[in-house]
């Protein structure tokens, strides 16, 4: 083998590693490219995350604001009650000593 030999050979290889690389870059890149339309997909598919994620803090802020009211229109509506059940108790007693007033002015009566 001359040396004219030795370098065309060294070329032709050179040359099919070279179209082989090319060739696997080619590939690699064609499987792993993302189109267009999956762009946009995507894009819109984040900004509907987007929207959901602020709309769910919304949501999460409206309930937590209704049930703070809520807890205190019950704290109220309790200490209403208490209010109202103490205030029975106390008209029961002084009907109770009516009663007994009553009743004894009957047996004086008598």
């Amino acid at each position: 083998m001359n040396r004219t030999e030795f370098i065309i050979a060294t070329t032709i290889i050179l040359f099919v590693a070279f179209m082989l690389g090319w060739f696997t870059h080619w590939v690699l890149h064609r499987f792993t490219r993302v189109a267009g339309g999956d762009v946009t997909e995507v894009d819109n598919l984040a900004q509907s995350l987007h929207e959901a994620e602020e709309m769910r803090d919304q949501a999460i802020l409206y309930l937590e604001q209704r049930e703070a009211e809520l807890t205190n229109q019950i704290s109220q509506t309790e200490a209403e009650l208490r209010a109202a059940m103490e205030g029975l108790r106390e008209a029961r007693h002084e009907a109770e000593e009516m009663r007994a007033y009553i009743e004894r002015m009957h047996s004086a009566a008598s």
